[in-house]
């Protein structure tokens, strides 16, 4: 029994010490480029979705209007653009060098499909979250200390409705206008409640 029980404490211990060596080796990936470690996107989901399934705070806020996006697109285009793109512009040297690939929120060619007739999305919990927080490991900042609540409910609603935005919000991110709906934007005055979780 004594010698299974050795046995078992060496199995212990050797796990945690060959991780170590493996790391001290100077073998494990940290470039950008290189293969990412075995598991390393699994574990990663993992742990984003149980987050999220723990932390996620659900603004209680109605669908945004066309003033919202406007709004949206204009802190999109000065925070978020690098990273996440503009439309029918080729990705950025800063978003193709970074691991994980930040998600490009717009394709070349690719057009919108807004429809006046239908309703904007209502805000992606999830996204603001993440705008919120920010997503350790991957250069997604969080902007909690940087924008305002406000600020990051614009962003989060631009976002949520990237495929379907209006032709005066393309219009901010393309630098084409400041169009006049960003001064009747409601995003700045709007009440909203984040549930605070323990």
């Amino acid at each position: 029994m004594r010698k299974y029980l050795i046995v078992f404490i060496a199995g212990v211990l050797l796990v945690p010490a060959a991780i170590y060596l493996y790391f001290r080796s100077g073998y494990a990936p940290v470039a950008t480029s290189a293969s990412p470690l075995p598991f390393e996107r699994f574990f990663a989901k993992l742990a984003m979705r149980a987050t999220l399934s723990r932390e996620e705070a659900k603004p209680q806020v109605p669908p945004p209007t066309e003033a919202d996006l406007v709004s949206g697109a204009r802190l999109y285009r000065e925070d978020c653009a690098v990273c996440h793109g503009l439309p029918n512009q080729p990705q950025s040297a800063i978003a193709a060098g970074m691991y994980p690939h930040p998600p490009q929120f717009f394709r070349t060619g690719e057009t919108s499909s807004f429809d006046p007739g239908h309703p904007f999305r209502p805000l992606d919990p999830k996204a603001f979250w993440k705008v919120k927080n920010g997503v350790r490991l991957t250069g997604m900042p969080g902007f909690k200390d940087s924008l305002t609540e406000q600020q990051i409910l614009a962003v989060s609603e631009f976002v949520s409705n990237a495929r379907a935005l209006p032709p005066s919000a393309v219009s901010v991110l393309e630098g084409k206008s400041e169009n006049p709906v960003h001064a009747e934007s409601s995003s700045g005055s709007r009440s909203f409640q984040v549930p605070n979780h323990k």
